[in-house]
Formats: structure tokens, C-alpha cells, sequence
């Protein structure tokens, strides 16, 4: 009994934290969704039902950010895993090359510094005026380019800060998730003297997937809700090229101070990201499923 509530008394202010900073947060902001409330008026909150989300429905640049951000998502996500995949094997299979700590360090410090500073310090690097990077650029007889303000190459450049920022941590994946693979296995496939992709496919990818997928839904999730490094780097523009709908809804909720209509909004992402947090969970079971129905 006492050793039950030592257990309790230790939970309870982290149940606390988490009702106070998140559930109580959501709650008020799917009940806010459902008003018309502008912190600009003077007056007060009204209730208008599902108006907010029928403004949603026909909202022609908010869904075109949302595409955006899912073609920014798809992208980077992708970009990040192939590399990092890459970057992580080449580690892995360097284990005895010395200075190997040493360039770990340096290559998870990306990862370790945040987006506002990432942003600012890309940005400071591709200024066209006294930016390192048009710099060397006219050293080899190129043009100045401003690649936040161009509308051909704003996306890219932001798609590229994003994955110098998180490649490392999809290495970091890699590293654990070949660090799982069984030795014997591993062993065992040289001795039948398999091929790199037969040992990827039979041994490798089966006992690391878990790692890998977690680390892919973990990208995704946090790609869906970039807002800080966009903001930094472009505000969004030129035009709307790069706003991607937390940008968007940044906007709404602490420019335009439209709280019922963002909080409407806020919720739609909210079920976007349970619902693809559901498919990787899904995909991840599968196999696992298939092999309990065939036993």
C-alpha cells in the first residue's frame, strides 16, 4: 500500500502538468472553434456553431497551403531518411576510422541548435548583398542570387535549411536502428555470402524498421507543424510560396487576432496529425498482424 502511493505521489504532478498544459489548452481551443471571437472587437464572444468550419470548407489559400505543406512534408521527409539512411550506414560501417567521435559531435550540431537561429543564420548566409554563400558564388563567375525573395528558389532553400537541420537525426536513427541488428544475423548472412541488398531486405530492414518508421512519423509530425524556420527565413513569401499552414496560422491567430476561426483551424491540423499518426501506427502493425493471422 505505501509503495502504491509513493507511485501516486510521484505521478501526480506530472498528470497535473500534462492536464494543466495540454488537455485543459485543447479543450478550450476546440470550444473556442465554435465562436466568433476577434481579440481586436469589443465585443463579446458569440456562439456560431459550426461557421468557422464551414468558412474552412471554402477557403481557397489556406487548402493551398495545406498542399504545400503536405508537398514540403513528402519532400523533406523523404530527402532526410534517404540521406540520413546513408550518412548513418557509412558511420556505422566506420566504427574503427579514427576522428569517428569527433565528426559524430560535429554532425549532430544541426540538429542541437533551434530553428529561429538556424533560420537566421541561413538566411544571414544567403543575403544577396553580403551573404557567404553569393560570395563564393561570384568567385566562380556567378550571379548574385536573393534565394529567400525568388519565387523559383525560395521553396527549395527552405527545404534545404530543413534537411541540413534534420538529416543527423535521421542518421541518428540509422545508427540505432542497425545497432538493433542482431550480430549472429548479420554473421550469419555473410557466411551464405548474401548480397548488401539481400542482407538490407532479410536482416537489416526487419529488425530495424521499428526505429526507422518511429523516426519517420517523428519528422513528419514536426515537418507538418513548421512554422519558426519558414518565418525566419521568408515570412512566408515571396507571395505565398513558402507559407505553409502554420505560417498561415500564425497569421490568423496573433496578427489578425481572429481566435474562433484559428482555433478552428488549429483543430483540423490537430486531426490531420492523429490521422497520420494512425496510418504510420498502422503500417508499422501490419506485418506484425499478418503473422499472428497465419499462425
Amino acid at each position: 500500500m505505501k509503495k502504491t502511493w509513493w507511485s501516486w505521489g510521484l505521478l501526480v504532478p506530472v498528470l497535473v502538468f500534462f492536464i494543466l498544459m495540454n488537455v485543459v489548452p485543447t479543450i478550450w481551443m476546440l470550444g473556442l472553434s465554435f465562436y466568433n471571437y476577434t481579440l481586436t472587437s469589443a465585443g463579446d464572444p458569440r456562439f456560431i456553431g459550426m461557421d468557422n468550419y464551414n468558412q474552412l470548407a471554402s477557403a481557397g489559400p489556406l487548402w493551398l497551403s495545406l498542399g504545400r505543406t503536405f508537398i514540403f512534408m513528402v519532400l523533406a521527409v523523404a530527402i532526410q531518411t534517404v540521406l540520413g539512411a546513408v550518412v548513418g550506414y557509412l558511420f556505422w560501417k566506420s566504427n574503427k576510422v579514427p576522428g569517428r567521435r569527433l565528426a559524430l559531435t560535429l554532425l549532430f550540431t544541426p540538429m542541437i541548435l533551434t530553428p529561429l537561429s538556424s533560420g537566421l543564420f541561413w538566411r544571414l548566409m544567403l543575403d544577396p548583398v553580403f551573404g557567404v554563400i553569393n560570395y563564393f558564388g561570384e568567385l566562380i563567375g556567378l550571379d548574385k542570387i536573393d534565394f529567400t525573395t525568388d519565387a523559383t528558389l525560395a521553396f527549395p532553400a527552405v527545404l534545404v535549411v530543413d534537411s541540413w537541420m534534420w538529416i543527423p537525426f535521421m542518421a541518428l536513427m540509422t545508427l540505432a536502428a542497425l545497432g538493433s541488428v542482431p550480430k549472429a544475423e548479420l554473421e550469419a548472412a555473410q557466411v551464405d555470402n548474401l548480397s548488401f541488398w539481400q542482407r538490407l531486405i532479410h536482416v537489416i530492414i526487419p529488425a530495424g524498421k521499428f526505429i526507422i518508421i518511429l523516426g519517420i512519423l517523428l519528422r513528419t509530425i514536426d515537418v507538418f507543424k513548421t512554422m519558426d524556420l519558414v518565418y525566419l527565413m521568408t515570412n512566408g513569401g515571396p507571395g505565398d510560396r513558402t507559407e505553409l499552414i502554420a505560417v498561415a496560422l500564425y497569421r490568423l491567430a496573433f496578427k489578425s487576432f481572429n481566435l474562433g476561426y484559428s482555433s478552428a483551424l488549429a483543430v483540423l491540423l490537430l486531426f490531420i496529425a492523429i490521422a497520420l499518426t494512425s496510418i504510420y501506427l498502422f503500417v508499422l502493425n501490419l506485418r506484425s498482424r499478418r503473422e499472428a493471422e497465419n499462425a
